[in-house]
């Protein structure tokens, strides 16, 4: 019995979109067609950023931190911070040194007393903006050392983009949610599909389920015993 020997399957834009079309019970026909399906796709991606934490999307970055400047934005692929760490001697290989950072929320900032205060910065507020984000350190770094912000982000999911050939910035696994949940936003435009919509509607959530427990961290979790003691 032979097999192929590859494992390469993938689906361009004009595969994934003539599969959504036929599972909608209709047929990818005019240029219109593929204009709305691509903007359903894009929008699709970005319901899928608003879902929670897809780890294909977490990149590493680094920030060089300067002495007296407690604000820095980020470039707008850049949607949120998952983890900081203050590292100091960034580069040398018996000395760099990566330090825990607390995350807290607009309230917390909001409620530092002063807000100028010069030292190692211990804490982070992400502020999210239409246009991207800003990461605001307290305490304000000082001019001790040098301080590198070294974080993990989530990545913005790429658009689609115009040829037909172009494939999505998503991993193969990820196909069958994907068209499954374009089949449900192309019957929810076309009247005469509307009637399988809802049944579209819960393949999708079901392919999505799947994609997504498929993707869930890995990493043991440990808890120990501690917190309020009883009174």
């Amino acid at each position: 019995m032979a097999t192929s020997g590859t494992t390469s399957f993938t689906l361009d834009l004009a595969d994934i979109m003539e599969e959504a079309f036929e599972r909608a019970g209709s047929e990818l026909r005019s240029g219109y067609d593929y204009k709305t399906a691509r903007r359903s796709i894009d929008l699709l991606m970005l319901e899928w950023q608003n879902r929670g934490l897809n780890l294909w999307t977490v990149r590493d970055a680094s920030l060089s931190l300067v002495a007296g400047t407690s604000s820095y934005d980020l470039t707008s692929e850049k949607l949120d911070i998952i983890e900081g760490l203050l590292r100091t001697d960034a580069g040398n290989t018996s000395k760099q040194s990566d330090l825990t950072m607390q995350r807290i929320s607009v309230s917390q900032y909001a409620h530092q007393t002063n807000k100028l205060t010069q030292g190692r910065p211990l804490q982070y507020y992400v502020e999210r903006k239409p246009t991207g984000i800003t990461v605001h350190f307290w305490p304000v770094p000082d001019a001790t050392t040098s301080y590198t912000f070294a974080y993990y982000y989530l990545d913005r999911i790429e658009d689609s983009g115009k040829p037909a050939s172009n494939t999505m910035d998503v991993p193969a696994r990820y196909l069958p949610c994907l068209v499954a949940g374009l089949a449900y936003q192309i019957a929810s435009k076309k009247p005469e599909s509307m009637s399988i919509a809802p049944a579209l509607k819960q393949v999708y959530e079901e392919q999505w389920n799947l994609a997504a427990d498929a993707s869930r961290e890995k990493a043991a979790l440990y808890m120990a015993p501690g917190g309020y003691n009883d009174l």
